[in-house]
């Protein structure tokens, strides 16, 4: 049988590494204060393909390990940190792309002749981008939160040690999954053997 001690200290890498690439780009994502803050369409279009390459990387980890029919492990904790991070990220998807919208109308009137309209427009795609990207901010911080604390609850501890617990003592936020216990021993029947006829 494969040895997978240190297998869950692997896991919990992962997930600490994939909480912070999500950090990392809610760094880059600021909230415009004023209009001469507004991303340019280059940089806006690098940070959602970064945002939608990371929830790819989120299904990926999940296929990843779904597939995997290793009889000694079992990824369900780890699994359900993943597909739990799917509704903050794909929110946040949801509301980069409606700032994104904003921007290209933005870029689109940038040098359109000035109207009172044009400046109400204006101002309030302004206001979406500013509202629209402090909710991604949110949803970012609630992705790597999410993945932090699904890390650090989850328990390392050896297989060996597990299988030696009784089953009311092992850790359920395990990944290793241990041998099935074999079904005890039923009462043992003795063959009835007929008394040996003595000779009249």
């Amino acid at each position: 049988m494969t040895d997978h001690t240190g297998r869950a200290g692997l896991e919990q890498d992962e997930l600490y590494a994939v909480a912070r690439e999500f950090d990392q780009l809610r760094v880059q994502i600021t909230v415009p204060q004023a209009p001469s803050d507004l991303l340019d369409l280059v940089t806006a279009s690098q940070q959602l393909s970064t945002l939608t390459g990371l929830v790819k990387d989120l299904s990926d980890e999940v296929l990843f390990r779904a597939v995997d029919e290793d009889p000694g492990l079992d990824f369900g904790p780890v699994i359900d940190a993943y597909t739990s991070t799917a509704v903050p990220a794909g929110r946040a998807m949801e509301n980069y792309t409606e700032a994104y919208a904003q921007f290209g109308f933005l870029r689109h009137f940038a040098e359109a002749p000035d109207s009172a309209d044009l400046r109400d427009a204006r101002a309030a795609a302004f206001h979406v981008v500013q509202e629209r990207m402090e909710l991604v901010r949110d949803d970012l911080q609630e992705v790597s939160d999410t993945l932090r604390g699904a890390a650090d609850r989850l328990d390392g501890t050896p297989p060996r040690v597990l299988a030696a617990l009784s089953r009311s003592a092992r850790p359920t936020n395990s990944i290793y999954r241990l041998p099935a216990e074999p079904p005890a021993p039923g009462p043992v029947r003795l063959a009835y053997t007929p008394a040996p006829r003595h000779g009249r």
